[in-house]
């Protein structure tokens, strides 16, 4: 028997040298496998075996044995129109009537101007600098001191939008200030410009500034807030209520504030959907599944896309529990009037305020396929799990094929193969695929004044055009860069290069996934496969090593097909399918356009992450993968 350190006996046994190889014969159908066990895991979430029953952790929202008095159904209306003339006679949010009636109704009432210079013009708006002025009352809490709070935000905007919350909103402060049970102390805030106006008013009175908004100092503060109801309303009937979840870079509610809203519907007997579809009642049934799935597919391309679905999804980065009602004025048949939406909210608010703790009890990740049941984060992550999979499987064999192809230059007498690769053959791609994502993210904001100079194009569509330009030049200037530095053990190299690569996007994606699954997943799902197979024309003694052959332009083709931006435009497409509102392709461009315009701005405005992961990681990790394929 030889000993270990024979190096004659250790090439004997060697891996390399057994036969047959098992795992690489194994490796391709074990990753097509687990690429198949993850879809079906996926689409499978929508179905009763992966799902829960929603019902409520926290005992102190466990029943609603509420008797809601809620009668200013009428006064509501009569709000509501008094403050559309006034909007109307003003051109914009009525501050010194909205301060005048906050204060007839007993509250203490405090206005905040801000503004925001925005660092491009908003094209769907037309504007480039925001100014407005928040106006919120507070009702304090007569059995308690000013230790905790609840707010009731309605967004006012231009035009006749929203009328009908302000006006109801009132008519519910008009009744709280009459109610002696009240632990907390209750804000009603009316913000101008939507989540620009909401930014400002949370800034203040949390006395930061993280997104560069100027605004006045907050002159009254009640409590810590526990909780917060967005309302938007535009009709004076309501047939249904909608509830949006999705906040800012993915975040979610407490799951109990969504179990509250819900059972306070089915007590009043009101219709209520999310993403904008009734639940069924037929579970086992095919059609059922279908529309569970939509509805499941629906809500993970909004929380990938990383926006808030309205006013509440900026409460979330605060650690406050929000959730945005919508009242939807349709033709179905069942109508509710003011009384019956504001009893909702009054048995809400009546319940938050038994709250001794913050909601914390239940799920804060989950997906929702319907309102009676959710998907919670043990069970939908497997699906991505079984994605990543690929990625390790795929990394195993390349040092093994290395080594391989250095025993098989040996053999053939040549020392190029036999090498090791230098490091230094590796910097040139790394650098410029990071370069060229660090321009994408800087350049379209800092260059738009020298685009418009140049090109007839205004600044938010130089931003546009610019970062769409660096993105496709970015597949033009990189694929050559390893040649700056050449040398022997280039069959090292693109293996070397590849397992980096590799290794880098399994990081990328399982980091982003703990965040927002939903861009996790969507990302997973299309550059895990071609990433796996991804590889520059060898020669024909590489395939029994396990990776497989084929024509380059192939490759080419699934890695432009798998790129950040045609996942986009391809979610785009599958959104409007959803939602059944197909649109013709210069729409879809039209939109994939306006999608980039507010990815930039929400970045800008609010901190999302979104577009500076895809420019700074996910964009340049592409790259090297398209590295890997024109390595020559």
């Amino acid at each position: 028997m030889g000993l270990p350190s024979d190096p004659y006996r250790r090439r004997g046994l060697s891996p390399l040298r057994a036969r047959p190889r098992l795992a690489p014969r194994l490796n391709t159908p074990l990753c097509i496998l687990s690429y198949l066990a993850g879809l079906g895991w996926f689409l499978g979430l929508a179905s009763p075996p992966f799902t829960l029953r929603s019902y409520m952790s926290e005992n102190a929202m466990g029943s609603t044995m509420v008797e809601e008095q809620f009668v200013f159904g009428e006064r509501a209306l009569s709000y509501a129109r008094e403050f559309a003339g006034h909007k109307k006679k003003v051109g914009g949010i009525p501050v010194a009537w909205l301060e005048k009636t906050m204060w007839n109704l007993g509250l203490e009432v405090y206005k905040q101007p801000f503004s925001r210079t925005l660092p491009f013009p908003d094209e769907t708006r037309e504007r480039y600098m925001v100014k407005g002025t928040n106006v919120y009352g507070i009702l304090r809490a007569p059995r308690a001191a000013s230790t905790e709070s609840l707010v009731l935000s309605v967004p006012c905007s231009m035009g006749q939008h929203n009328n009908q919350a302000v006006g109801l909103m009132l008519a519910l402060a008009s009744y709280f200030r009459g109610q002696i049970y009240w632990a907390k102390d209750i804000i009603f805030l009316v913000n101008e410009h939507d989540l620009i106006g909401m930014e400002a008013w949370l800034e203040a009175y949390h006395d930061v500034n993280v997104t560069e908004v100027l605004s006045s100092g907050m002159l009254g503060r009640a409590g810590a807030i526990q909780a917060a109801v967005s309302l938007e309303l535009s009709s004076d009937v309501i047939t249904s209520f909608d509830v949006a979840v999705e906040g800012l870079n993915g975040q979610l509610p407490n799951l109990d504030l969504v179990n509250l809203f819900y059972a306070f519907c089915q007590k009043n007997g009101l219709l209520c959907t999310i993403q904008g579809k009734l639940q069924r009642t037929d579970w086992d049934t095919l059609p059922a599944y279908v529309h569970s799935l939509q509805t499941l597919l629906l809500m993970v391309l909004k929380q990938g896309s990383g926006r808030p679905q309205g006013d509440h999804g900026l409460f979330l980065r605060y650690h406050i529990e929000a959730i945005t009602v919508r009242g939807i004025n349709s033709f179905r048949q069942y109508k509710y009037d003011m009384g019956t939406v504001g009893k909702t909210l009054e048995g809400m608010f009546r319940k938050l305020n038994n709250l001794l703790e913050r909601l914390h009890q239940s799920y804060f990740f989950y997906l929702l396929p319907s309102l009676a049941r959710f998907v919670s984060i043990g069970v939908y992550m497997p699906a991505f799990g079984f994605l990543i999979l690929i990625l390790v499987l795929k990394i195993s064999p390349v040092p093994q094929l290395q080594g391989g192809v250095g025993e098989l230059g040996a053999a053939a007498g040549c020392p190029c193969l036999e090498s090791r690769p230098g490091l230094l053959t590796l910097v040139p791609p790394l650098l410029i695929c990071h370069a060229t994502g660090l321009t994408l993210y800087f350049l379209p904001v800092l260059g738009q004044h020298v685009a418009t100079q140049h090109f007839p194009v205004s600044e938010s569509e130089a931003v546009v055009l610019t970062v769409i330009a660096i993105y496709v030049a970015g597949l033009a200037l990189p694929h050559n860069t390893h040649r700056v530095l050449t040398g022997c053990g280039s069959e090292r190299g693109w293996m070397t290069l590849k397992l980096l690569s590799l290794l880098y996007l399994a990081m990328q994606l399982g980091c982003i996934a703990l965040i927002n699954f939903s861009l996790g997943f969507l990302l997973a799902v299309t550059m895990v496969p071609v990433a796996a197979i991804v590889q520059p024309k060898g020669p024909n003694k590489l395939k029994k090593y396990g990776l497989p052959k084929g024509p380059k332009y192939l490759y080419a083709v699934l890695l432009v097909l798998v790129t950040p931006a045609v996942t986009l435009l391809l979610s785009i497409v599958l959104y409007q399918e959803l939602i059944e509102y197909p649109v013709s392709a210069l729409e879809c461009w039209q939109l994939f356009l306006q999608a980039v315009s507010e990815g930039l701005l929400d970045h800008y405005l609010y901190g999302s992450i979104v577009f500076p992961f895809i420019a700074l990681f996910v964009y340049p990790c592409w790259l090297l993968l398209w590295n890997v394929l024109f390595w020559k």
